[in-house]
């Protein structure tokens, strides 16, 4: 049986759609080892997949504190210049050898951008690689890079050169600590030490894209091998089982608005957000649910009828049965909040999160987004009413219907089947 080693980074949110596309290969007969934090080898396990561990609790290091520039970036130069500190240069280089471990073995590599040294270690290996990106990050001159999107625009010309940008700032960052590793394992660096992506493109290495059509179209300037056919969404955590106090919730009244800034969330001020936001949902007059999983709010002694306070409810099946999401527009939860087919208010914090919610501001599926910066009360509740009215329920509605059709995960499991073939074929 032929093995797939996928290589991720990040939470639970950058996780799990290598999972649902993992969950397409083992249906069509593969093995599939997944390559991910600590904190997700029960998870991972727990769907019958093999476990590579990279060393850390990605939620710890996001306390620690360690992370926080690169979270907190609200403009592209301090993006880049944020992942180059040196307590996250000092933890890139010991994943580096974690993720190559996992990669023995493999007949093929699924790698995540930030995890790249997938492409040498395939090209070491002589098996294919194929870059799995969350967003779209191959150059067009339709929209400019993500980082970029929701600042001023200057033409075609520009857009492409941000992604152009874009890629490389992102290789300049996970290039140092790859090659320091491989200068320890080997005496010198990888053979044709260059920025992976752009060779990425090719019927042998093709990249795959966990992303909506609807959301951002397939560019006509995009290489043949370059597909995104939809979000990699799992149906369920088949291990959650509701609390039956968040059941009465939910019986209890009118669909309340979720809110909840997952890691990102300032932990140092966290009794002011959660004061804010309550403040926001009487102005606005609606029931809320309070995830207080992160880092971002605290749960208050003094609970009302129509507040619930929450810890880590698979958004899969709490968003379908809300009025709205408010969140900090993480790709993922981005995502899932399109699917479930309700408004979305995005309380962007830093990095792409801006464009996610200009994007959904674009689509009609949500209010304008509001800086965290820029937060207070009275503005979130009026982006709250804003996304109660019929027009934006029904484009909400509408895109989430188009979401749901489109068998992302299934669909880039068949690329990765045919690359294995085309290669086997050379």
């Amino acid at each position: 049986m032929m093995l797939i080693t996928m290589l991720t980074t990040g939470t639970r949110g950058d996780t799990q759609p290598f999972m649902a596309l993992g969950l397409e290969l083992k249906k069509k007969g593969y093995r599939v080892r997944i390559a991910a934090s600590e904190a997700y080898q029960d998870f991972i396990e727990s769907y019958g997949f093999e476990y590579a561990m990279l060393r850390g609790d990605v939620s710890k290091i996001i306390e620690s504190g360690a992370a926080d520039d690169a979270i907190n970036a609200d403009n592209p130069l301090k993006f880049f210049s944020s992942l180059k500190n040196e307590k996250m240069m000092g933890m890139m280089v010991n994943i580096q050898k974690d993720l190559h471990k996992a990669c023995k073995g493999a007949d093929a590599i699924v790698y995540h951008p930030g995890a790249a040294i997938g492409y040498f270690a395939a090209k070491e290996m002589n098996i294919p690689s194929i870059l799995a990106s969350p967003f779209p990050m191959t150059p067009t001159k339709d929209y400019p890079a993500l980082i970029f999107y929701d600042r001023p625009r200057f033409g075609k010309i520009y857009n492409k050169l941000t992604h152009h940008i874009f890629e490389w700032g992102f290789w300049k960052v996970v290039s140092g600590p790859l090659k320091k590793y491989w200068v320890q394992q080997y005496g010198e660096g990888p053979n044709d030490f260059s920025c992976p992506y752009p060779k990425q493109r090719t019927a042998a290495n093709p990249t795959i894209i966990s992303s909506s059509p609807t959301v951002f179209s397939v560019s006509k300037d995009w290489p043949e091998h370059v597909h995104s056919y939809g979000n990699w969404f799992m149906d369920s955590d088949h291990s959650y089982q509701p609390e039956e106090k968040l059941e009465r919730f939910l019986k209890a009244g009118e669909p309340p608005v979720y809110i909840g800034f997952g890691s990102v969330g300032d932990k140092k001020n966290a009794g002011e957000t959660t004061a804010l936001v309550i403040k926001a949902l009487k102005l606005a007059g609606k029931r809320g649910i309070i995830n207080t999983g992160g880092s971002g709010m605290n749960q208050t002694e003094e609970i009302a009828e129509d507040i619930l306070f929450v810890k880590d409810i698979p958004h899969e099946w709490l968003f379908p049965k809300m009025s709205a999401v408010v969140h900090h527009g993480g790709a993922g939860t981005t995502a899932e909040g399109l699917r479930a087919g309700v408004p979305s208010i995005i309380v962007p914090y830093g990095n792409d999160q801006f464009a996610w919610g200009r994007k959904i501001h674009e689509l009609g599926a949500g209010a304008k987004a509001i800086p965290r910066k820029e937060l207070t009360a009275e503005k979130l509740s009026a982006a709250i009413s804003y996304t109660q009215v019929n027009e934006i329920q029904s484009k909400a509605q509408e895109i989430g219907k188009q979401i749901r059709a489109e068998k992302g995960a299934e669909k880039a499991a068949q690329v990765i089947i045919n690359t294995l073939e085309t290669f086997g074929n050379k």
